[in-house]
């Protein structure tokens, strides 16, 4: 503290405490003085609390007879001229009630509560009008307080690990509420009207036993990620691709029969059905989810895979083990993000058991090689076997070209209208014609994607689209050298170039301000490039699979926005204590580096683990 009174008293948290009874117990207090705990005995924690927090906004008989020439404060630093507390850490102590005083605490934003013992809570939560943040999980609550279903400026209920076995109605009241996890409680249904809450981004229910969902769950716009594991569902809305926001969907553990088509739902990410009762996957769903990344479908009845998957351009994991499927189709060759394919468990017969144990990149190796044949045969040539979904790529490929014309069915305009997106995967192109790229242009495509061909470097074409494209695939080449025309792309927020033969990026990279994500995972970095510290937008940055020896903390400092940071399976020698002051990033990867410490079991316990180690390593 510095003074007898903290200016601004903003936060006040409650787990295993002492309260100090008069100003001149605060005076005595050492600002750099840590909480010592004695081994030999366990901390207690509060089972009620103390009266006087409840008035703490108001000033009690002992603050006023202080004397104030004893204070050496300023006087705009005095406690009369305090914030009230909005922030109130009650968690984990062994509470049993709240009292009603509760009411008295009207600045509260923020009421956590979870890990007690709570069975009710008061109703005078209710009349905490500024409250927006309220943790109440893991108590013993089978309801809450009707009241406070009236708060108006709640956005964020956890009631998570409870004893609730419905919903109240009246949640439906709750206009303003943003976040609500009612997982691992014992809830059978959802109220109609909950399609009211029409801001909810997010909608957690796992681990409850819910049968069937409301037809107006879908009004709920906003949504971004449902999490419905481990309930009884058995079908899920027919207007699901109403949800145009919806980005990962979580139905694990169910006792669905079928799934929807999801016409309209683009923007979906991440589909996990796994362990249900799936026995087909719709043709329209494929081309319904051009943006699919991950799509898990394991234990479940599945006989067969439509060649329409290939529609899902996307796709990085596919999981469909434990199934009955008898056949992959060669159309799965044509994935090209594709980098996880798991199929064990299922009765293949078509390809060698000893190709199936090799993995991902030996099976579709198989497949695709299936598949030249197969157009031989036909008397087609590669273009068909791999037409990138669709789009033909005939005398495209490096030094097939005539005069620099292009043939008059590709880029197909239609399709770049209609999916915004210029892809050219599996073809062995060595350049790409400048009126490609002014085509795409002309039809408005964002997204350009030439993974797995054979560029030495970033086509020259591609400059004419600098103020339109805003994600640049181009992993899997042997691209030595990023030209510095990178740094006019001035609405670029993905950018892939993993897996090639690059060992430095130019200075200009610096100025990609708009960059979210960088992979430059599989190339021959001995360091991470100064450029990149430049990036302040970047959030994700992956850089895996290189030969980095030292880790930059100072220049990762200037990074305030990345949250990710992959170096696994580097020449890192030394891990800088230091590097877990950086709070911003919540997922670190370390594996697979020479260093000592943090040791391997710790680097298994996740990214909280690491920082936490690294943190206490820090020379004081």
């Amino acid at each position: 503290m510095c003074g007898p009174y903290p200016r601004r008293r903003r936060y006040y948290q409650i787990r295993e405490f002492q309260m100090a009874s008069s100003a001149d117990e605060l005076e005595s207090e050492d600002p750099d003085d840590e909480l010592e705990l004695d081994d030999s005995e366990p901390p207690t924690r509060a089972e009620d609390l103390p009266k006087r927090l409840y008035d703490i906004n108001e000033a009690d008989a002992d603050s006023k007879a202080v004397n104030l020439e004893q204070l050496t404060i300023k006087e705009e630093d005095a406690w009369w001229n305090q914030v009230p507390l909005n922030n109130l850490d009650l968690s984990s102590n062994t509470l049993t009630h709240i009292s009603p005083k509760i009411e008295n605490l009207q600045s509260l934003t923020v009421l956590t509560l979870h890990d007690n013992a709570l069975v009710e809570l008061p109703p005078e939560i209710g009349k905490l009008e500024k409250l927006v943040r309220l943790n109440v999980s893991h108590n013993k609550l089978s309801q809450l307080p009707r009241a406070m279903y009236s708060l108006p400026e709640l956005r964020h209920l956890n009631i998570s690990y409870n004893e609730f076995v419905e919903l109240n109605p009246d949640i439906s009241d709750l206009h303003m509420l943003e976040f609500l996890d009612g997982g691992h409680n014992n809830i059978q249904s959802l109220p109609g009207g909950i399609g009211f809450l029409v801001r909810l981004t997010a909608l957690l229910l796992p681990y409850n036993h819910i049968k069937e969902l409301p037809p107006d769950l879908v009004n709920m716009r906003s949504l971004q990620k449902i999490d419905l594991m481990h309930n009884d569902l058995t079908s899920l809305p027919e207007d699901m691709g109403l949800l145009r926001k919806l980005d990962c969907l979580y139905l694990q553990h169910n006792d669905i029969l079928e799934l929807p088509e999801f016409e309209g739902n683009e923007a979906l990410n991440e589909l996990h059905a796994s362990n249900n009762f799936i026995k087909i996957i719709p043709k329209a769903m494929c081309s319904n989810l051009p943006h699919l990344k991950i799509l898990d479908l394991r234990d479940n009845k599945i006989t067969e895979l439509p060649d329409e998957l290939c529609l899902l351009r996307n796709l990085n994991r596919l999981d469909v083990s434990n199934n009955t499927i008898s056949v992959l189709p060669v159309t799965l060759s044509s994935l090209a993000h594709l980098i996880s394919l798991q199929v064990e468990g299922n009765p293949i017969k078509t390809i060698r058991r000893d190709i199936l144990q090799c993995g991902t990149t030996r099976i579709l190796k198989t497949l695709h090689d299936r598949a030249v044949a197969k157009a031989k045969e036909e008397g087609g040539g590669v273009d068909d076997a791999s037409t990138s979904a669709g789009i033909s790529v005939t005398r495209l490929r490096g030094g097939q070209m005539d005069d620099g014309d292009i043939p008059g069915n590709f880029p197909d305009r239609y399709k770049l209208r209609h999916t915004r997106t210029l892809a050219v995967n599996l073809e062995e192109l060595t350049s790409v014609p400048d009126q490609v790229f002014q085509i795409a242009r002309d039809e408005g495509v964002h997204v350009v994607d030439f993974a797995r061909n054979q560029l030495s470097t970033l086509p020259n074409g591609l400059q004419h689209m600098k103020d339109l494209v805003t994600e640049l695939v181009l992993s899997n080449n042997v691209i030595g050298y990023v030209p510095q025309f990178i740094s006019q792309f001035t609405r670029i927020s993905f950018l892939n170039l993993s897996n090639n033969l690059l060992n430095d990026l130019p200075t200009e990279f610096g100025v990609l301000n708009t960059l979210r994500e960088l992979n430059i995972a599989n190339n021959r970095f001995p360091c991470i490039p100064n450029c990149v510290y430049e990036l302040q937008g970047l959030e994700i940055l992956i850089a895996s699979e290189n030969h980095i020896k030292m880790l930059n903390v100072s220049g990762l400092q200037n990074m305030r926005r990345l949250s990710t940071l992959d170096l696994r399976n580097n020449d890192i020698e030394t891990v800088p204590p230091i590097l877990g002051n950086l709070t911003n990033i919540t997922h670190l990867e370390l594996v697979g580096n020479p260093f000592r410490q943090p040791r391997h079991q710790i680097l298994m316990k996740g990214t909280d683990a690491i920082m936490s180690y690294l943190r206490d390593r820090i020379p004081t």
